[in-house]
């Protein structure tokens, strides 16, 4: 098929009949029990394997108080959790991180702002490293001087 049929095809000028060469005349309609779909065991989801290896970090922006209890089930299970106050009214968002920081003195965590209203809850077992570009230099490329 020409560039200027596929075109005209691709903008309904003419009838695309290019498909019927890629028809597969032993495709049935229907399906059998026996064709399910199966994921191949060695292709393990995302998340499965995540939740194995510890490394997951979980997001919640609460939008009152009651979703306060997401954060506390979230940093028992020992993950990370990015705390966004910024949909609340401030009386409930004061209240969410005194909840927070009763959460990380019970449980031996840290608390740490990221941004305006924005905090990061890390348990007792997870390091947070500092991004900051002059601590990492150590040697004489980006040292100058």
């Amino acid at each position: 098929m020409g560039s200027v049929r596929k075109a005209s095809a691709w903008l309904g000028l003419v009838d695309d009949n290019d498909d019927e060469r890629y028809y597969d005349d032993d495709y049935s309609e229907g399906t059998d029990s026996q064709d399910v779909w199966v994921t191949d065991p060695r292709v393990k989801v995302a998340a499965d394997t995540a939740e194995e290896k510890g490394r997951r970090i979980g997001t919640v922006t609460p939008d009152s108080f009651r979703d306060a209890r997401a954060i506390g089930e979230l940093f028992r299970e020992g993950v990370p959790v990015i705390m966004n106050l910024t949909a609340m009214e401030a009386a409930d968002a004061k209240r969410v991180v005194d909840f927070a920081a009763g959460l990380i003195f019970g449980l031996r965590g840290s608390i740490e702002r990221v941004s305006t209203r924005v905090f990061l809850l890390t348990p007792a077992n997870t390091e947070i490293v500092n991004g900051d570009p002059s601590a990492h230099r150590t040697d004489g490329f980006f040292n100058q001087s």
